[in-house]
């Protein structure tokens, strides 16, 4: 049976949302989709780019996977290419502008390869898919005992950092960053604070979108 979570959900959409905006469906149905941001997001159900920008219908393009990784342009490879393939849909067919790499807080991926965690099937998948990230562990030197916490923020930063090299490795995302017509982004959403820090590309450093946030005592935490 379908879930009736989301059956209820379609109906309080179809009264709702879908009221207020079906001329843009309408017209998105006409004209196509022509979003100027691609977003490269997680899978986790906590960090939906949808969500967090408030974004309207064809606003947004999004490709989500297990800890929002860019995998380096491999075209010789002999797997399937789903990040890449989304990657090439936005860049070179819908022209998007910007591209943002967001990162998240409390990362089960990321703890996964920093765990060195058992596989959860005999293909490993999230451990394949997840070893890609090993070029930003290096960066970050060995793991102290004492650092959990710390440790996996600052993976979860490299991760995004990699992210952003490894989109360079796109010949027709670099010919498009070289002419000015693309810009790359990197981004961290704080999960319990609901804190957006965007990397300033002169400083490397990620800093606060906004200060406006509401005073809460998970304030400080991400």
């Amino acid at each position: 049976m379908f879930p009736k979570r989301l059956a209820e959900g379609y109906r309080a959409f179809l009264d709702g949302r879908f009221v207020h905006e079906r001329s843009r469906y309408e017209m998105l149905a006409e004209t196509g989709q022509r979003p100027e941001i691609m977003v490269v997001g997680c899978v986790d159900s906590r960090v939906s780019p949808e969500v967090i920008f408030d974004a309207a219908p064809g606003e947004l393009l999004v490709v989500r996977n297990v800890a929002n990784l860019v995998p380096p342009y491999e075209p010789g490879r002999d797997s399937q290419h789903g990040t890449s393939a989304a990657l090439e849909f936005g860049v070179q067919a819908l022209r998007v502008k910007h591209i943002v790499v967001l990162g998240h807080a409390f990362c089960g991926g990321i703890r996964a390869f920093a765990d060195e965690q058992e596989p959860l099937s005999p293909g490993d998948f999230i451990g394949r898919w997840m070893s890609q990230i090993a070029p930003a562990a290096q960066t970050l030197g060995p793991r102290a005992p004492d650092d959990d916490g710390a440790y996996l923020r600052r993976l979860e930063f490299a991760s995004v950092e990699l992210s952003l090299k490894n989109l360079m490795t796109f010949p027709c995302v670099r010919i498009l960053v070289e002419r000015g017509k693309l810009t790359l982004h990197g981004a961290y959403f704080g999960v319990a604070s609901g804190r957006l820090l965007v990397r300033d590309p002169a400083s490397g450093r990620f800093e606060p979108v906004t200060g406006s946030l509401p005073e809460r005592p998970v304030a400080d935490r991400f």
